[in-house]
This record gives structure tokens, sequence and C-alpha cells, in this order.
């Protein structure tokens, strides 16, 4: 595919590694990235962290974040990019959580939803984007989907970041 090519080129030419912190996707998209020949320089690490103890052992978050927000959303991939990137010396991180299928689940959001989380090191700023997202398809169908999702929207908010369209992330800590 070109235009994975295309982003291996952009993430070298900017100097940029990526890792990923990947629940739903369990590492497509550090694997799909590395279908292209010289990826090796542009990839950190890639975690397939499904459970809530390797969200906590790999990523920091704790268990009262998971238990208040769930393992779904926006909030657990924010706190999933931030824990790639503190874990990381990675410049880009790259997260997910979501419902792939099959089935629908009883409650919470329908299957085919995909939290996704970019986080960026820039000039000594971290920039967090995170989005929700719908994928049809069967639970291959929507994983793969998200992956490319998640790879084809790094150049782009890099270009956001650097043209200063978006404010760094801050976070108060106690």
């Amino acid at each position: 595919m070109e235009w994975l090519e295309d982003l291996v080129d952009y993430l070298t030419e900017h100097d940029i590694k990526l890792a990923t912190a990947e629940s739903c996707t369990a590492g497509l998209i550090a694997s799909e990235l590395a279908r292209v020949p010289g990826s090796g320089q542009v990839i950190d690490s890639g975690l397939a962290v499904y459970s809530p103890e390797a969200k906590n052992r790999y990523l920091g978050i704790p268990f009262e974040t998971i238990s208040r927000y769930g393992l779904t959303g926006e909030e657990i991939t924010r706190e999933m990019v931030l824990g790639t990137l503190n874990n990381s010396n990675a410049k880009l991180a790259i997260a997910n959580t979501g419902i792939a299928g099959p089935g629908e689940p009883e409650d919470g959001p329908p299957k085919g939803t995909v939290c996704l989380g970019w986080g960026f090191r820039y000039e000594d700023k971290i920039y967090v984007i995170t989005t929700t997202e719908h994928f049809d398809g069967d639970r291959n169908e929507v994983r793969l989907a998200a992956a490319h999702h998640a790879l084809k929207r790094v150049c782009d908010w890099h270009r956001d970041i650097r043209d200063g369209k978006l404010a760094p992330y801050w976070c108060e800590h106690d």
C-alpha cells in the first residue's frame, strides 16, 4: 500500500518513532506499518493490552480509572497514550480500545465503536488527540479499518501540531 510507504517516509523525514498500545486491534497498527521495508527505523514498540491488569501493569493506568470509565472510552484511550509515551522514547504514541465484535454488547457502546488516541512529543510538549469512530464489518474488518484509520491520521495531526492548530495537553499532577 503506497500510503503506508508514504507514512514511513514522513515519519523518517521528521525523525518520529512510533509506540503503540492496542486493545481491540491487538498489535495490528504496528503490524500494518511493519509491512513496509525499512519501517523498523520508525517503530519503537507495540503492546497488545487487552486486560485491565495489562493496562495497569504496562501503562500505569490506575484500576480506579478503569473502574470509573470502563475499558472502552476516550478517557481510557487518553491514559493509554500517556502511559505509552511515559514508558518509551517514542515521539508518537497511538492507542485504541473498542468493541470489534462479534455480537452486540448488552450495555455500552455498539459493535464497531473504537476510541483512538494519538500522542505526540513536539518541542518539549505533549499533544494528545482522542476520537471515537464507528467502523462497519465483522470483527477483523473493524480491527483493520481502525488500524488503518489510526495510521492515516498521523501526518495530518502532526502537521496541525507543527502549524500551531492544536494546543498542548496539560494535566495537573498531585
